[in-house]
């Protein structure tokens, strides 16, 4: 029996669990995360490091710590500062070693379950979650943090060809994508936004001259994926007093910079171009056919690329995550949902009582940023004042 269980251990369930933590809200023993990875934040690391990310996009004041300037006091033991640009963005070898030292402060691995959630339901007053392990547990409170990453967008062209097959078209969140340097040129990324950017960037140096960055639009150039002014009252005063649920999914649709890259990396981009390391094409598939081992691209300009390996740097579905404990438990427990199907809670993210919610779950209350690491601070905030 636990006092509270979290469901997802990635950045916004560490992030929860060490504000419960140094809160006093919860002890160790009383905490639960269930996660279907071996270790907290094992997906956001893989996946950073298959991209080649090297600087978040996020500002330094962006973490899994309670304290905003953690992370800035923590760099000092380094011998260099290890920040970028105006926002000081940290490395990402910085951000993760500091979440490494917070996660090791905490013992969260000392309360860590490794599982797949399969069913929720209430039972004599708690939370009952079993998970593909066969581990059944009870708490009083449950948060679910879970984000949509495993929902990969595959564009309408793509699904008639054979993805994943030999590895000629993978998604670069693909589970079944183990390693860029496996890939066999010449190699297509499509996708104009700052994950396809940094797919490219690493490319280029597996195989110059034979990476092309395929883009519906032409490059968009945004520090951040929206305005700061989402962070604190500017835009969030308004937001909170509209009523009407399809303005606010509208307010943070049309608040968010998707398929936007911070300057620098536009510049290296631009600069891999004019050194011919990089071809940069602004075009849409219309067709895609496979011919034993290559792939023809019709776009929809005319023209044509013969690739051997096609990367899609998409995104995910936008879509509620689809899990089919999580359908079953708004059904049994009538939970309040808009017509975008996601979740109406209060401000406090409390979905029902003694259920809250964070990331994507929560965006219709914390706004564009609640998917962020900012997200996650502003979720823990408001879980852990109630």
């Amino acid at each position: 029996m636990y006092e509270l269980a979290i469901i997802g251990g990635g950045v916004h369930g560490c992030t929860i669990a060490n504000y419960l933590i140094k809160s006093g809200k919860t002890t160790i023993d009383e905490l639960l995360i269930i996660d279907p990875h071996k270790e907290p934040m094992r997906k956001w690391k893989k996946l950073t490091n298959r991209i080649g990310m090297e600087y978040l996009r996020s500002p330094s004041v962006h973490h899994i710590d309670v304290n905003a300037f953690s992370l800035q006091n923590f760099s000092k033991s380094f011998k260099h500062t290890d920040f970028y640009g105006h926002y000081k963005r940290p490395s990402l070898t910085l951000f993760n070693e500091h979440c490494d030292s917070i996660i090791k402060d905490i013992r969260l691995k000392d309360y860590w379950e490794q599982g797949r959630v399969i069913h929720v339901n209430k039972e004599t007053g708690k939370w009952k979650i079993e998970t593909d392990k066969g581990k059944s547990v009870l708490s009083n409170n449950l948060v679910i943090s879970i984000s949509v990453n495993e929902q990969l967008h595959i564009p309408e062209w793509a699904k008639e060809l054979d993805i994943g097959i030999a590895g000629h078209v993978s998604h670069i969140f693909s589970e079944e994508l183990t390693s860029l340097k496996n890939l066999q040129p010449p190699v297509v990324v499509v996708g104009g936004g700052i994950t396809a950017a940094h797919t490219v960037i690493k490319l280029c140096n597996l195989f110059p001259r034979k990476v092309t960055l395929l883009s519906r639009h032409r490059l968009r150039v945004h520090e951040l994926d929206s305005d700061p002014g989402w962070l604190g009252p500017k835009y969030m005063k308004f937001f909170s007093e509209i009523t009407d649920y399809k303005i606010r999914r509208e307010q943070i649709t049309h608040a968010s910079h998707k398929g936007s890259i911070p300057k620098e990396i536009y510049q290296k981009l631009i600069r891999l171009e004019k050194q011919e390391t990089l071809r940069i094409v602004y075009d849409e598939v219309e067709l895609a056919s496979q011919h034993n081992s290559e792939i023809l691209l019709n776009h929809k300009s005319g023209t044509r690329d013969l690739v051997k390996t096609i990367i899609l740097a998409t995104g995910f579905e936008s879509k509620l995550p689809e899990k089919s404990w999580l359908k079953q438990l708004i059904q049994n427990e009538n939970l309040m949902c808009a017509n975008c199907g996601y979740p109406i809670v209060s401000q406090r993210l409390e979905w029902c009582p003694h259920l809250y919610v964070s990331g994507p779950l929560a965006e219709l209350e914390i706004g564009p940023v609640a998917r962020n690491i900012s997200g996650a601070r502003k979720a823990a905030e408001r879980i852990v004042t109630n």
